[in-house]
């Protein structure tokens, strides 16, 4: 039977304090709402509805690209109000599957359980045992076990109140038994809201089975409300992501101590030191060594090549066995072939480097093609930048590039030339020759220095 996935994300999320509404606050380096899109998209659904509300524009912008049903709720009545305006547009042999946009960590399989309850024509609700309850509606059962109905805790008795199986929210059923129950439900509670777990009761009377589908861990289904539990929620998420890493082979010095904000994919025997951060998508090969306090953003690494720390690598390729840093900064549209050292306090800009060059100490090379085996001293820099347009610099292969020197493009420095420590080389430079530019060295005989007044 055809699935829609319907997505509630209307609340505004005051306890944020933020511009931004709740379902965009950032969380392992995408937002609340994009991962609960990604794990619905998992589950291959006919259709997905976003259900939203304050900051609609928002966050309509941010996701226009996907092929999701946008669904507005103008006054905010409560989660049953918000899944009444989207049920208009699902067909009734449809099978339904609730979410919520501030829960983020729910696991496909998790979601595959509740389909397939509704797939049964049940209704399949999800719900956590949970050490403290604060806050959520809890289960109400019967004698033999079975749900009879959920209670929010605004309206719950004492009693009641200490039960510790809760509902989560998360529910899933035919399109035409949830469209029946939401026409019956009222506001008559302490909120004046139409609360969609009153379905489950409706349900009951309608004499449908109601499968309880229980939640792993609480991290799964915890909500995010606050700061507060964004912070455990991302603490939550790199737990999670550092786990699969090593499971899949990869040494990590120390799990807490990593910031996977992306798609990290790990050749063989990988390690991994502490602070380390990693966005977008990041390739490493085979034996690569990442050291303490790297970001990496929209790289890929080739095989035995080793990061030293401290370290800022973005959109850059990496070839094999080379070596970057330590305090090196690697920027977008950087092509490092293999064996290539960048050495400490090195600044390589959209740049391609060829194999067994070698940068090891405080230079700046932007916007430049340089060959093979060519080895730039120590305090060179690419004057690439006119205050208006941006200039290449070519220099060949197997060139030697001496200390202090300053290339200003636009410039070719020849195959196998030399360049003379201290020059400021504006003019092309021939291949094989030794090409330098200083001014004339003279001592001034009797010179006194300048002495303070006692």
């Amino acid at each position: 039977m055809p699935l829609s996935v319907v997505i509630l994300a209307a609340g505004q999320g005051k306890r944020m304090h933020s511009d931004l509404p709740k379902v965009l606050q950032p969380l392992g380096g995408g937002t609340l709402l994009e991962h609960v899109l990604r794990t619905a998209t998992r589950l291959n659904p006919a259709a997905m509805y976003v259900v939203y509300g304050h900051g609609g524009e928002q966050v309509v912008n941010m996701f226009k690209q996907l092929p999701v049903q946008w669904v507005l709720q103008a006054e905010q009545l409560g989660t049953g109000h918000a899944l009444m305006q989207a049920l208009p547009q699902i067909p009734d042999e449809h099978d339904v599957l609730v979410l919520y946009g501030d829960v983020p960590m729910l696991r496909q399989k998790t979601l595959e359980a509740l389909v397939a309850s509704a797939q049964r024509g049940e209704l399949a609700i999800l719900t956590a045992n949970l050490s403290n309850s604060t806050g959520y509606g809890r289960i109400l059962r019967d004698a033999a076990g079975e749900v009879r109905g959920v209670v929010e805790e605004k309206d719950a008795t004492p009693e009641q109140r200490r039960l510790k199986e809760a509902s989560t929210g998360p529910l899933a059923a035919h399109a035409a038994s949830l469209r029946g129950w939401l026409k019956n439900i009222g506001n008559d509670n302490a909120q004046k809201e139409y609360y969609l777990p009153d379905v489950i009761g409706l349900a009951v009377k309608d004499g449908t089975l109601v499968t309880a589908i229980l939640a792993e861990t609480e991290e799964e289904v915890a909500g995010v409300n606050d700061r507060r539990q964004l912070a455990a929620a991302e603490r939550a998420l790199r737990r999670q992501s550092a786990e699969a890493l090593m499971q899949r082979g990869v040494t990590l010095r120390d799990p807490e101590r990593i910031d996977l904000r992306g798609d990290l994919q790990c050749g063989r025997d990988v390690l991994i030191d502490i602070n380390c951060i990693f966005e977008g998508r990041v390739r490493l090969g085979n034996h690569v060594r990442i050291g303490p306090n790297v970001l990496m953003r929209d790289c890929e690494l080739g095989d035995d090549t080793e990061v030293f720390a401290n370290c800022v690598l973005e959109n850059a390729v990496v070839g094999a066995r080379a070596r970057i840093g330590p305090f090196a900064r690697i920027r977008p549209e950087t092509l490092l072939a293999d064996e290539v050292h960048i050495g400490n306090f090195v600044e390589v800009k959209q740049s391609r480097l060829g194999r067994g060059t070698k940068a090891n100490h405080l230079a700046y090379l932007g916007d430049a093609e340089i060959g093979k085996q060519v080895n730039v001293g120590a305090g060179t820099i690419t004057c690439n930048y006119d205050g208006v347009n941006k200039h290449r610099t070519v220099i060949g292969d197997d060139a030697f590039i001496g200390s202090n020197s300053s290339l200003v493009a636009p410039v070719t420095v020849g195959a196998g030339a030399t360049i003379g420590a201290g020059s400021v080389i504006s003019k092309d430079a021939p291949a094989g020759e030794l090409t330098l530019e200083r001014a004339e060295q003279r001592t001034v005989k009797g010179w006194k220095r300048p002495k303070k007044q006692q």
